[in-house]
C-alpha cells in the first residue's frame, strides 16, 4: 500500500510539473478541449503537401461547415502567418466553430521543431486529434485524412463510452 501511495504521489507531482511547463497555446487548447462538445485539434503547415491535399476541393471547409456542432482548432506548426492566407483561399477560417492558432516555434529546423503538444507526441504533419470532455478519443498521427473516416470517428466520439 505504501508503494502504491508513493506511486500516486509521483504521478500527481509529475502531472503538475508538466502542467506548469505548458506553453500559453497549450493552456488555451487544454481549456477548450474540456468542453462536453467534440473538439478536433488539427496540426498542419502551409508548406506540407499532405496538408494541402486535405484543403483541396473544399475538403476541410465542407467538413467544418457540415459539422457545425464540432469545434475545430487548427494549429499551424512552426508559426507562419502565410497559413491564414492559404486557409482563407480554401474557404477555411470564417466558420464560427473554427479557431486558428499559430504555434510559437519560428523554425522548421530539428532543434526548433514541435515534438509534443499537451504531453502527446507530434511526429508527422498533418496530425489530427479528437477530444471530448478533456479526453483524447482518437489520434490520427500520420498523413492526410480521409473525411469519411474522420466523420465516423466523430460519430463514434459522440456516443457514450
Amino acid at each position: 500500500m505504501k508503494l502504491f501511495s508513493h506511486l500516486l504521489l509521483w504521478v500527481a507531482l509529475t502531472f503538475s510539473a508538466c502542467a506548469a511547463e505548458l506553453l500559453p497555446i497549450e493552456k488555451h487548447v487544454a481549456e477548450a478541449i474540456k468542453s462536453p462538445a467534440i473538439t478536433v485539434v488539427h496540426f498542419w503547415a502551409p508548406w506540407c503537401s499532405n496538408c494541402g491535399a486535405e484543403l483541396a476541393k473544399n475538403g476541410w471547409s465542407t467538413f467544418i461547415d457540415t459539422n457545425a456542432e464540432v469545434k475545430f482548432i487548427f494549429i499551424t506548426s512552426w508559426h507562419n502567418e502565410l497559413g491564414r492566407e492559404l486557409l482563407a483561399k480554401n474557404g477555411v477560417g470564417a466558420q464560427s466553430n473554427f479557431e486558428l492558432l499559430l504555434h510559437p516555434n519560428a523554425a522548421r529546423t530539428e532543434e526548433g521543431r514541435m515534438t509534443q503538444f499537451l504531453g502527446l507526441p507530434i511526429t508527422w504533419l498533418p496530425t489530427t486529434w479528437i477530444f471530448r470532455e478533456g479526453q483524447l478519443r482518437y489520434a490520427l498521427n500520420y498523413g492526410e485524412l480521409r473525411f469519411p473516416i474522420l466523420q465516423q470517428l466523430i460519430r463514434d466520439t459522440a456516443d457514450k463510452w
